[in-house]
């Protein structure tokens, strides 16, 4: 009970502090309620920050009209497929490497000079490669979501009590037994801590993508509406592209304490 009291007031607290941030936006920019501090003119406030309710207002149009809805669809599925191919890709090799020295010490300096490279700049090569579709958005979500699960993995497994292993072979483990109930459960607390980062990541990789070259997506929404300095198009399309990616991270959240059910839960460590 005190949990659960504790986690209603959290709640409270955190729609206090959203609340006073948007009240502050909407004092700060609005043109008669504050005289000029740090502009000349009491509208350019409004111009470069924008104003909260219209970006509401915004927001609403785009949801009442339908417009919107072509374009986030294309956003998230670019988001999602280079979530799930990053994910996949790097649970995959990031286990390979870890239980394969030979393999690993021969391709570490290839992983860190990858991993090193900024991948913002491989957009224009992966639309000149794959075109201006959802192919090049994902595969440039794939490079930002995949290093992040690898070297999660990678740690992961790494990370296993030699003293749990060799206790597993004493009791007859084969391999496979070994990878299914010592090394992939050990990699996982690793893995669902990566994935938090990764949603958010799939999210810039995508945006970034249609923000370069695209006729459809969030991104490209918030591409036209810097052409034309709607600020409040601008602030809105950020808005619902920071829902959804919430809207996904509570997602990998729910699956997470669906997966890892010996984690203890907030309230449980509390009370210990």
């Amino acid at each position: 009970m005190p949990a659960r009291s504790n986690s209603r007031r959290l709640w409270v607290w955190q729609l206090a502090l959203l609340a006073g941030v948007l009240g502050f936006w909407y004092v700060a920019t609005s043109p008669t309620l504050l005289p000029p501090i740090y502009f000349d003119d009491p509208n350019k406030a409004a111009f470069f920050f924008g104003e909260p309710l219209k970006v509401f207002e915004r927001m609403w149009d785009w949801f009442a009209s339908g417009t919107i809805f072509e374009h986030l669809w294309v956003t998230l599925i670019e988001t999602l497929l280079a979530f799930i191919v990053g994910t996949g890709s790097g649970l995959g090799i990031g286990l390979w490497l870890a239980l394969s020295p030979t393999a690993s010490a021969l391709l570490d300096p290839y992983i860190k000079a990858l991993n090193s490279m900024p991948r913002v700049i491989l957009a224009p090569i992966f639309g000149v490669w794959f075109g201006l579709d959802i192919a090049s958005k994902v595969a440039l979500g794939v490079t930002l979501v995949f290093f992040i699960v690898f070297f999660n993995v990678y740690q992961g497994v790494r990370e296993v009590s030699h003293t749990v292993l060799a206790n597993a072979r004493i009791l007859g483990a084969s391999d496979r037994q070994l990878l299914r109930h010592v090394y992939v459960p050990s990699a996982m607390s690793w893995v669902f801590a990566s994935l938090h980062n990764s949603v958010g990541l799939a999210f810039v990789g995508a945006v970034v993508g249609e923000y370069l070259g695209s006729s459809r997506g969030v991104g490209y929404l918030i591409l036209q509406a810097e052409g034309t300095f709607d600020i409040n198009a601008v602030f809105a399309g950020i808005a619902i592209l920071t829902a959804f990616a919430l809207l996904l991270d509570w997602a990998v959240t729910l699956a997470e304490r669906k997966l890892l059910v010996w984690q203890p839960r907030s309230g449980e460590t509390e009370k210990i």
